[in-house]
């Protein structure tokens, strides 16, 4: 397998094996995925909970009158 990393992400694994805390950089790699498997429900309920508050504040937006003239489109590239 190859793994192509940008020098951001080469950098701070450079930084995690001089450390001391892991011996090589397949194990900051390893570490990082079994971090990723084990808060993946904990990430996925905060892009819930925002996405919740955003509908909510919509929606209060609407009850009182008030509404935007962006298209759906403008608003969901301000949103990535």
């Amino acid at each position: 397998m190859h793994i192509s990393l940008t020098p951001m992400f080469e950098s701070k694994i450079k930084e995690k094996v001089n450390s001391g805390l892991y011996n090589n950089a397949s194990e900051v790699i390893r570490e990082a995925l079994r971090f990723m498997d084990e808060n993946q429900e904990i990430v996925q309920q905060m892009k819930l909970n925002h996405l919740r508050q955003a509908v909510a504040i919509g929606a209060e937006q609407a009850a009182k009158g008030q509404f935007s003239s962006r298209s759906v489109q403008d608003i969901i590239q301000d949103q990535v």
